[in-house]
């Protein structure tokens, strides 16, 4: 007969239970070395046979797209021969661009886009304390589509996971050194920038890398301030961007999922800053600590300013991304948000589809897709939201320069 009461708050007297196995720090070791083995091997299978990664090619549909006219005009155009005219496939049937001519095509029909004479790099955070919400899938996503349409951009990858950094074709933990990364810049090794930059896989963008090493940042900054009191810990990758704000278009910046010194510096360097929310009960929770904590840390470091000088944002946007419309409660959310964030949510939403996480499980974006083998219509889905998000941050880059142009000045 079994006797009454919580048999598992009293288990029997003459159970015997195996002594379990401590857990050490070797043992965690032998779990980062299979770990680190895994993601190899799954990287090399990926990107056979040379394991690195490549831009797709383009049809000439794609480019009429991109440059605003019809596919009969690219015909056109091809036929004055004064701009890249692709490949025909082995078939002869269809013509294919490359990203390097896409993008002397864009340049070309996109120039009221480009950069003006005279005007510098838009600097662009993306940002949010809370992991889990899109933010280094955003970043990368701003990145190629940005370059895709003519603009020479620099991502910064500042999260010391590295998973922006994995996008670029990168494994942090085997192939990136300290001297690609930011570490040098928080160490106070240099004071510039640019010999951290690599070329990626992608024409026109160029990656600052990161690796797990680069939580010495988090003590390293603090080590200065205590030394010199006088240090700005928050203004060191403003200031080591200095030099290449002259080279880039735009920069994009991935920061760490924590208010933490490494994340204050790439939203202190920011021009603009784009914050990721998915139509989520946490995640809008979260996303209200981090304006408060910003504010807070914003409101202290005016005061350190000398002459009142503040720090202002060009503009501010809030993304609705990972959007699952299945999700029942993702309506009301998407209402919070809306009523909250107001004209600072982009008229976009980024659905959560079979195409993201498929690609996110290959280290790649949509951008990445030569063909899709899934649901076409899923596919179209997707990257026609992203390509909605990246033209609305363009646009906004586009005023930041003709607002400094206007009011006769350069920016940083």
């Amino acid at each position: 007969m079994s006797r009454p009461g919580n048999q598992v708050a009293a288990p029997s007297s003459t159970s015997s239970v195996a002594p379990r196995a401590l857990i050490d720090i070797q043992r965690i070791q032998a779990l980062a070395n299979r770990a680190t083995s895994m993601v190899e091997q799954i990287r090399g299978r990926l990107l056979a046979p040379e394991a690195k990664k490549v831009s797709p090619l383009y049809s000439a549909s794609q480019v009429a797209t991109l440059c605003g006219v019809d596919k009969a005009h690219v015909n056109y155009r091809i036929s004055k021969g004064d701009l890249p005219v692709g490949q025909l496939t082995p078939t002869g049937g269809k013509r294919e661009f490359s990203l390097p001519e896409v993008r002397r095509w864009s340049r070309t029909y996109r120039s009221e886009k480009m950069r003006p004479a005279g005007q510098r790099a838009i600097c662009i955070a993306v940002a949010n304390f809370k992991g889990g919400v899109s933010k280094t899938t955003s970043a990368m996503i701003l990145a190629q589509g940005l370059s895709l349409r003519g603009h020479r951009v620099l991502a910064i990858d500042m999260d010391p996971q590295g998973s922006l950094t994995t996008l670029n074709g990168l494994l942090p933990e085997a192939e990136v050194s300290e001297e690609m990364t930011v570490a040098p810049l928080c160490s106070g090794e240099t004071s510039d920038i640019t010999p951290a930059i690599r070329s990626t896989y992608w024409d026109g963008l160029d990656l600052v890398a990161a690796a797990p090493f680069l939580f010495s940042a988090e003590f390293a900054l603090p080590a200065r301030q205590m030394n010199d009191p006088t240090f700005r810990f928050w203004d060191v990758l403003n200031a080591g961007l200095e030099p290449v704000r002259d080279l880039y278009d735009i920069i994009i910046i991935d920061t760490p999922p924590s208010l933490s010194y490494v994340t204050i510096n790439g939203l202190w360097a920011a021009d603009g800053i784009v914050v990721p929310v998915p139509p989520s009960g946490l995640d809008f929770a979260s996303s209200s600590q981090f304006w408060s904590l910003l504010a807070d840390l914003g409101s202290n470091l005016d005061q350190q300013e000398k002459g009142g000088a503040r720090k202002v944002f060009d503009f501010l946007h809030v993304l609705l991304s990972r959007v699952d419309q299945a999700d029942a409660a993702a309506p009301a959310v998407r209402q919070w948000i809306q009523a909250t964030y107001g004209e600072f949510v982009l008229p976009v939403e980024i659905p959560k589809t079979s195409v993201t996480s498929n690609k996110a499980a290959e280290f790649a974006t949509v951008y990445d897709v030569q063909k899709y083998d899934g649901s076409a219509k899923t596919y179209k889905r997707a990257v026609d939201a992203y390509d909605r998000f990246v033209d609305l941050v363009e646009e906004s880059a586009v005023e930041s320069w003709r607002a400094r142009r206007a009011g006769g000045g350069q920016g940083r």
